[in-house]
């Protein structure tokens, strides 16, 4: 593989560069005869500039930068082909991917388990997930805090079956061909978490139907 410390930024130090290098080969391993070692470096280093400008803690960077770039080549072997489970793939889009769209992720993968796939993105994404959402779904016995917020990109929202948006408004990407949804939601930012529940309680409702019309069954 292409040596890491070469392609990336000077400003990165020599922990990071081990880090993605790291990383790098993981990501090699798990895509190998799908993706070559540039692709897995080029989406590697642009997942890690997408956290790196907000001033996330940097020895966190390159984790994320791995997750980041994990969905974004899964999403990219669906629209190429490379990969066809069947699994309808279920997309929830808000403005800062830290409450209303983590709590639908969450619930989606509590109730459908691996018979589909969740993701998440947010049109402005904030550097942690709301702590009351965190609380509000842990009383459901659902952990969301290992989640981080995440903008989209093009070959995450092409992949998807279902786009749900939840307030990001124009700035949602709309591609031919895929089912969109908007639910109509407040906004749980700076809420307590008792005034999270009606807004988690809500979120769960319309979870269990779209994954009824979708056929999926829930736990």
């Amino acid at each position: 593989m292409t040596s890491l410390a070469r392609s990336s930024r000077p400003d990165l130090s020599v922990d990071q560069h081990l880090a993605l290098r790291t990383a790098a080969t993981r990501l090699a391993a798990e895509f190998h005869g799908t993706y070559g070692p540039e692709t897995i470096e080029r989406f590697l280093h642009s997942s890690y500039d997408q956290f790196a400008v907000d001033g996330r803690i940097p020895h966190y960077l390159p984790l994320l930068a791995e997750r980041f770039a994990r969905q974004r080549l899964q999403a990219l072997a669906r629209v190429e082909g490379h990969h066809r489970d069947g699994r309808p793939v279920v997309l929830f889009l808000c403005t800062h991917n830290a409450g209303r769209s983590q709590m639908a992720l969450g619930f989606l993968i509590h109730l459908a388990g691996d018979r589909a796939v969740a993701w998440s993105g947010g049109s402005e994404p904030g550097t942690e997930i709301n702590p009351a959402a965190v609380a509000a779904m842990t009383e459901r016995g659902i952990d969301i805090s290992d989640e981080f917020p995440k903008p989209w990109t093009d070959e995450v929202v092409r992949a998807a079956d279902v786009v749900v948006t939840m307030g990001c408004g124009d700035a949602c990407p709309v591609f031919p061909g895929t089912r969109y949804e908007n639910w109509d939601l407040a906004d749980p930012a700076g809420l307590d978490v008792d005034d999270v529940r009606p807004i988690r309680d809500e979120i769960e409702r319309r979870v269990r139907r779209l994954l009824d019309e979708l056929n999926v069954p829930t736990r």
